[in-house]
């Protein structure tokens, strides 16, 4: 019997504007997102009931799981990935990443 395919499931907690997806035990996390973009043409059609009913522009989008790339991608290619998604390469990320994390580590110890 074939498995039934997971969905992923886009969902925000009250307070937070970072979207979280819950991952169900023996799943894998999905390497990309497929996402309709929708936008309000300014125009109208009639609904069921005659209503007028905002005609909405849907755009296909895809994004990807950095975490996916950096493992499939050579670390030239990841660095090009990342710098043409406005990032910095990892040579500058990571000292910039420690940099950060030890100040964290300096008020919580204090």
């Amino acid at each position: 019997m074939a498995r039934k395919q997971w969905i992923p499931e886009i969902m925000y907690e009250e307070d937070s504007k970072i979207p979280f997806i819950m991952v169900p035990e023996g799943e894998n996390n999905p390497p990309a997102l497929f996402i309709f973009l929708s936008r309000d043409t300014g125009e109208k059609e009639p609904g069921p009931e005659g209503e007028d009913i905002p005609i909405l522009e849907m755009d296909l989008h895809s994004y990807a799981d950095m975490q996916t790339l950096k493992e499939k991608l050579d670390p030239a290619t990841y660095d090009a990935v990342r710098e043409a998604l406005g990032f910095d390469p990892m040579r500058v990320a990571v000292p910039a990443g420690e940099k950060i994390t030890q100040k964290v580590m300096d008020k919580v110890e204090r």
